[in-house]
């Protein structure tokens, strides 16, 4: 789905962004364009990205996480 009308990005934009080690609104915005023009999507592209990092980070004895 279109998060981001303005810059074409989608929800699995988000996700491949997480995935490859984003993890701030303001790095999602460096790299796709999201919410960098009327910022309409911003509260639901942060949302869907948290979720995203929530899916890629495991974390290992001690605490530390690791991005997967």
């Amino acid at each position: 789905m279109y998060v981001c009308v303005c810059n074409a990005v989608t929800d699995r934009d988000i996700h491949e962004a997480a995935a490859s080690g984003v993890e701030t609104l303001a790095e999602l915005s460096l790299r796709t364009g999201c919410s960098d023009c009327c910022g309409t999507c911003a509260d639901l592209a942060g949302e869907i990205l948290a979720e995203a990092r929530a899916k890629h980070v495991r974390v290992v004895p001690f605490g530390l996480a690791i991005a997967a």
